[in-house]
């Protein structure tokens, strides 16, 4: 569906994946360099040398390699698992990748992206396309802070929370303090 940069977080973009024939929408916290590789691509941009995602498209073409699809398998502990499915016209080959690696090249291939049920129902925003805040569904309670609530903490601490966050990929926990931190910034005003 698109991108969006991060106010809170120097580096940091929101990819939003959407249903096909549906209004679920999956928030996907991703860095620059991954952004970057997307958006590229989204916008139809040639860079002036490739970028490693052109390079892997490059090296599978010479070699007879597709990506057939790419699947979202699992969501643990905030961060998306994905894999590529790749076919030499012989076998089948199931490959693991970053999920923002996985969009990136099943654009280049033009793949389909698929996620599993539980996880798309688990990680989906809320229904009202308006709606600001992500919201998780069958999530347990953050173990980093009382009853998965950001308000006790100090803008201070909110931002060090979130680069610690995106250090240790758990982008979900990281998109959390990033809605605090927006919510924060609106009643300022």
């Amino acid at each position: 569906m698109g991108m969006s940069y991060s106010q809170t977080q120097s580096g940091a973009y929101a990819l939003l994946l959407i249903e096909e024939n549906g209004d679920r929408r999956i928030p996907i916290i991703i860095g620059g360099f991954e952004a970057q590789a997307i958006v590229i691509k989204l916008e139809n941009l040639e860079p002036p040398r490739p970028l490693t995602h052109d390079l892997f498209k490059k090296f599978a073409d010479q070699f007879n390699i597709a990506v057939t699809e790419v699947m979202i398998h699992k969501l643990e502990e905030g961060v998306f698992f994905s894999r590529l499915v790749c076919n030499d016209g012989k076998s089948e080959y199931s490959i693991d990748s970053r999920t923002s690696d996985a969009v990136a090249i099943a654009l280049r291939f033009g793949c389909p992206i698929y996620i599993l049920e539980e996880i798309l129902e688990k990680a989906q925003l809320t229904n009202n396309p308006s709606e600001t805040e992500v919201t998780i569904s069958n999530e347990p309670e953050n173990k980093f802070e009382p009853n998965g609530r950001f308000e006790t903490f100090t803008d201070d601490e909110l931002y060090k929370m979130i680069d610690d966050a995106v250090k240790t990929e758990d982008y979900e926990r990281a998109a959390s303090i990033r809605d605090e931190i927006e919510k924060r910034k609106k009643k300022k005003g």
